[in-house]
């Protein structure tokens, strides 16, 4: 008992004395500076910001546009023709005189053409001024002002966007609107000239009545087709003699990269009555208007524009056409300079006229008397040289304003003598200014 109570506190001793050594090695030293503290903890990490709200769909009342523009210019003819007109124009047919050309009001609605969902859109312009005299719809405001400048209404149609049996789906318009036959057209915001073409001038329409779609097949191929009352005709008893007769409007555009090409045909009836003779049925007598659009980029600055035109009149035999050639080229932002030239055959002279009376083109249209100027079956050229100038810096509510001056030289290529009352040849200087007013 003795020999295990010895042992037990000899061990009891051991432990003692080991641990207290191993404290003593561990312990530290009181002279030694004391430890640097902890770093503090880290921050915690912000919460991550709650993604933005996607922005809310425009309405579709937002997407309506009011805009306005007017035009006005002049043309000089230092030949001062006793006739009154320059002839081979009509937009510019006046002499050495100043004109109203237009002072325009559109509303509109542009549909999204690549819209996954039916879209809808509308235009409604119309405008006062001296082209009025030319552009009326026959039977709507057309014999009511007798004067240089008149009242008319352009377009007042709907636009339908539907997604549906080609890639990019179909477009319908419907109602009152500008002919989409043409390089050049009635608004002057989107012409390059102050004056116009023949083609523009005698060789296509410029507005229907009715609808035609456009089916976008795939990126390169769109369709064209359509059915309306005729050329410049509207409806009822006073629309026209043949707004009741079916006339097609169609074709086909490409859209080749640098490349773009659109070809439209018109084809339908267009005499008056009795203009063939006492009896004979002028519903049965088409008149075809076809035109084919090349327009080439060669790059920012240098486009090419091919503009060909063919028309021919059934009752009469009348067959007319030509070519008109432009290139424009961008100076700087302020400046484009452009060239265009023409070629355009009237085969029996049925076409090409000038019209000295404010009612005079509207009369021949509808077979009434007139006294419009005929000169016979001639082939007219004619070379313009203009340039478009951009005042910079402008207020905000006619900024886009452009001025126009052109040099214009009209010629007879077949031994006529159709310009200032008995000459071969007609030289004009015209320039207009186009003030947009931005609301």
């Amino acid at each position: 008992m003795i020999d295990r109570l010895t042992t037990l506190l000899a061990g009891t001793a051991a432990a003692s004395l080991l641990a207290g050594a191993a404290m003593a090695q561990t312990a530290p030293d009181p002279s030694a500076p004391p430890p640097p503290p902890p770093p503090p903890p880290a921050p915690a990490a912000a919460p991550a910001p709650a993604p933005a709200e996607a922005a809310p769909p425009a309405s579709w009342m937002s997407t309506v546009k009011f805009s306005a523009h007017v035009e006005g210019g002049g043309t000089f003819n230092a030949a001062g023709p006793d006739s009154g007109v320059n002839f081979g124009h009509l937009f510019t047919d006046k002499p050495n005189e100043g004109l109203l050309n237009s002072a325009a009001l559109t509303v509109s609605r542009d549909i999204d053409p690549k819209s996954t969902s039916v879209d809808i859109g509308f235009k409604v312009q119309g405008f006062y001024g001296s082209d009025a005299r030319f552009t009326h719809f026959i039977g709507e405001l057309d014999r009511e002002q007798d004067r240089v400048n008149q009242f008319d209404l352009v377009e007042a149609n709907v636009t339908l966007h539907l997604p549906y049996l080609f890639k990019g789906g179909i477009d319908i318009k419907g109602g009152q609107y500008s002919t989409p036959i043409g390089y050049e057209v009635i608004d002057p915001t989107a012409n390059f000239f102050y004056s116009h073409t023949y083609i523009f001038n005698f060789g296509i329409p410029l507005k229907h009545t009715g609808f035609y779609t456009t089916s976008h097949v795939n990126s390169v191929l769109d369709i064209y087709a359509g059915y309306d009352t005729g050329v410049n005709t509207s409806v009822g008893d006073k629309g026209g003699d043949n707004d009741g007769e079916f006339h097609f409007l169609g074709g086909f555009g490409l859209n080749l990269g640098k490349l773009t090409v659109l070809a439209l045909t018109h084809i339908g009836p267009e005499n008056p009555a009795g203009s063939l003779g006492l009896g004979v049925d002028v519903h049965k007598y088409n008149r075809y208007l076809n035109d084919v659009i090349f327009t080439y980029k060669f790059n920012d600055k240098l486009t090419s524009i091919t503009e060909f035109n063919y028309i021919k009149d059934d009752g009469f035999d009348a067959k007319g056409g030509g070519v008109a050639q432009y290139f424009t080229y961008v100076l700087t932002p302020e400046i484009t300079v452009g060239l265009r030239g023409e070629v355009w055959r009237d085969d029996q002279g049925f076409y090409v006229a000038a019209f000295p009376g404010n009612l005079d083109f509207i009369n021949v249209e509808t077979g009434r008397p007139s006294t419009a100027i005929f000169t016979g079956p001639t082939t007219y050229g004619a070379i313009t040289l203009g340039m478009n100038f951009k005042p910079p810096h402008l207020p905000k509510l006619i900024d886009g304003m452009v001025l126009r001056p052109e040099v214009r030289y009209d010629r007879s290529l077949a031994g006529s003598h159709p310009f200032n009352g008995g000459s071969v040849d007609q030289f004009t200087f015209g320039i207009d200014a186009v003030l947009p007013i931005n609301f």
